[in-house]
């Protein structure tokens, strides 16, 4: 066998296909390298945004979890979207096509999922405006809970006695909504019925010793002590005072029992509901 022959016509066919087809390798090379460049980059930028939310995060800016993954999310996908545009765009695809095409079903889908989308966008403006936080307590409609988990599209509450409640983020962000926990004090008001019988003078003397025996009121505003009103069957006296609003209720509990024993022990009768009945004799026969 003529091993010389065989390499000259393997000589003459390597030739042949460069002479061929070699524009077309170098330039099929370009665009692979070029694919890989993109791909490259991607990956490098989803890694910086990554590193710089959770910077955002754990550092000064003390960016918020809930809003960080959805940034994340955002950015990761974002990111892999425009690589792939890219990259077929390079191979000579129509992208103008491909993107009309995912604009019209992004229409289809927005149209079928509109109340699902309707939660995520009200999901996205509660992240980024924070009306409230992760354990606040809040209130909207006829719905009342600590706050346990905010997510794209349901809010999860648990109520005082342990219920849990997983709310729509629309239904959130459509009505007004209270929320107990934002503000740093509260004002607490605690009213009292006495006696017309008794003295005011006497009843404010015992909840301004109790204002002063308190620690835990705020003494600016200062705490204060009026005749609220004068009701049918006593005179409604109210002592008011801002607390911390994490401490309102052990507060309002604890004062509500030293009220009750120190207007007791002063000789002040807390009055009860009354109602006068007037019998009259019929006469006739």
């Amino acid at each position: 066998m003529d091993f010389s022959s065989v390499d000259f016509n393997l000589n003459d066919f390597i030739i042949q296909f460069w002479d061929k087809y070699g524009f077309t390798v170098l330039e099929m090379g370009r665009k692979f390298l070029i694919a890989v460049l993109i791909i490259i980059s991607g990956k490098v930028i989803i890694s910086l945004s990554q590193h710089l939310i959770q910077k955002a995060v754990s550092g000064k800016i003390k960016f918020d979890e809930a809003v960080a993954s959805v940034l994340r999310m955002v950015i990761k996908y974002g990111i892999v979207i425009i690589c792939l545009i890219m990259i077929l765009d390079v191979f000579g695809a129509n992208t103008a096509g491909l993107i009309a095409l995912l604009g019209a079903a992004g229409v289809a889908i927005g149209f079928a999922l509109k109340d699902t989308l309707s939660n995520i966008a009200a999901g996205i403006i509660i992240l980024f405006l924070h009306p409230f936080r992760k354990g606040d307590y809040i209130e909207f409609d006829t719905t009342a809970g600590i706050v346990c988990e905010m997510g794209l599209f349901a809010t999860i509450l648990e109520t005082p006695d342990g219920i849990y409640i997983c709310a729509p983020n629309s239904s959130l962000w459509g009505v007004p909504l209270k929320n107990y926990s934002h503000n740093a004090k509260r004002r607490l008001d605690i009213t009292v019925s006495i006696s017309y019988t008794n003295s005011i003078d006497s009843a404010f003397q015992v909840l301004k010793g109790i204002i002063w025996e308190e620690n835990r009121f705020i003494q600016e505003p200062a705490p204060r002590v009026m005749v609220q009103s004068l009701g049918d069957s006593g005179l409604n006296v109210t002592l008011r005072a801002w607390v911390p609003s994490a401490d309102y209720w052990v507060i309002y509990w604890d004062q509500m029992k030293n009220i009750k024993e120190r207007l007791q022990e002063a000789g002040i009768t807390i009055s009860l509901p009354k109602r006068e009945i007037h019998l009259i004799k019929d006469t006739r026969e």
